[in-house]
């Protein structure tokens, strides 16, 4: 069972990341418009202030769609 003050915790630190990084959210629903669909590749990098980077990539499954369905419905 999820306990209701864990979502309101993570609702609110949501609320403060989107007010600190506006273009995220943004960009989340651009693709979330588009229609992100099983298969397609999520591909997330990482800079540090020194300029090194990492990277990685994950091809979407059905459970992973699954996943994402649930979390919107849980947004409303």
């Amino acid at each position: 069972m999820v306990n209701p003050a864990s979502i309101f915790k993570i609702k609110s630190a949501w609320e403060k990341f989107a007010s600190n990084h506006p273009k995220f959210p943004m960009f989340l629903q651009a693709a979330m418009a588009s229609g992100i669909k099983e298969d397609y590749i999520i591909e997330v990098k990482i800079t540090d202030p020194e300029g090194k980077q990492i990277c990685t990539n994950v091809k979407l499954t059905e459970s992973d769609m699954e996943l994402f369905h649930t979390l919107k419905d849980l947004k409303g």
